[in-house]
């Protein structure tokens, strides 16, 4: 892939958006479009690799069963359906879901609807083991209370506990902010999302942005003034 340091991509600033058009005409790009890879060396090499990825046969797979669920899904399942729905055509039949204990119903309601759905589902809460933080060299300033136990998550845990169990598709519910990028980085199995935590927000992230001209702006100085 491409040397560290080098290059950049802003997609999300692009008006253009040519790589949706299928145009193969390079004046059709911005200079800084990774897609010009032709013309500056380099840059090429990840879409070709890219490509080589995909004939991995559970690459394969998987993008060909996400097409599938997209197409025949649209705008009319909700993602908790579109999970359930992925697994079982990837031919998936053990499922887990990795979940923050503070949203332990919902949880307990989602693993309900994968069973219904004829998926076998491993849970494992994110305090799992029992660690305490201070075990993991997590300081008292950066804790609830200074002294005492007090249960750490343990993200790679999870990820432990469902490998253990076998589970061919993982699903994360409201791990904090990081927690979440080491249950990714360790789980052995493909993972997605069910739902991102934010506690202010009612786990919606997305309110803040849809907000920005109104009750968010002040997280977007320059947007509105």
């Amino acid at each position: 892939m491409k040397e560290s340091g080098k290059g950049h991509s802003v997609c999300a600033g692009c008006e253009v958006q040519s790589c949706k058009t299928g145009s193969e005409r390079m004046e059709d790009y911005p200079e800084w479009c990774w897609y010009e890879g032709e013309k500056n060396g380099w840059r090429g090499k990840w879409r070709a690799e890219a490509l080589g990825e995909y004939q991995k046969e559970e690459n394969r797979r998987l993008y060909k069963t996400a097409a599938r669920v997209e197409s025949g899904g649209y705008k009319k399942w909700t993602r908790l359906q579109e999970i359930a729905e992925f697994a079982r055509a990837a031919g998936m039949k053990k499922i887990g879901l990795a979940f923050c204990i503070g949203l332990d119903r919902e949880a307990e309601l989602a693993a309900r609807y994968f069973a219904g759905r004829e998926l076998e589902v491993n849970s494992v809460v994110c305090c799992c083991g029992s660690i305490d933080k201070a075990e993991l060299d997590v300081p008292p300033e950066d804790r609830f209370a200074a002294e005492g136990f007090e249960a750490g998550c343990n993200p790679i845990g999870q990820a432990k506990v469902l490998a253990e169990c076998g589970t061919e598709f993982n699903v994360m519910l409201g791990l904090c902010v990081g927690h979440d990028a080491l249950f990714f980085k360790y789980s052995e199995a493909p993972a997605t999302v069910l739902a991102a935590k934010d506690r202010v927000l009612g786990h919606n992230p997305l309110a803040a942005v849809y907000n920005a001209g109104s009750y968010y702006r002040h997280l977007f100085p320059g947007k509105n003034e």
